[in-house]
């Protein structure tokens, strides 16, 4: 695991948490926007997750090609 990806992924983590207390804020509140906001920060949260693992999966197939090349 890189420091990119591992960031990536934390940050996506408390984004997506932050999205979901939103959405529970507006729901609460019967507030369309800020469960809009929640919704958005969500998302955003998971697509962060997902770019860290990609990093991961690109450094460990770059280290599996220089293991080979070898």
């Amino acid at each position: 695991m890189t420091d990119s990806s591992t960031r990536d992924r934390a940050e996506g983590m408390f984004d997506e948490g932050k999205g979901k207390g939103k959405q529970a804020w507006g729901d609460l509140t019967d507030n369309e926007q800020t469960k809009g906001e929640g919704k958005m920060d969500e998302m955003k949260g998971k697509g962060e997750q997902f770019m860290g693992d990609i990093k991961d999966a690109a450094g460990d197939l770059k280290d599996d090609m220089e293991r080979k090349n070898r």
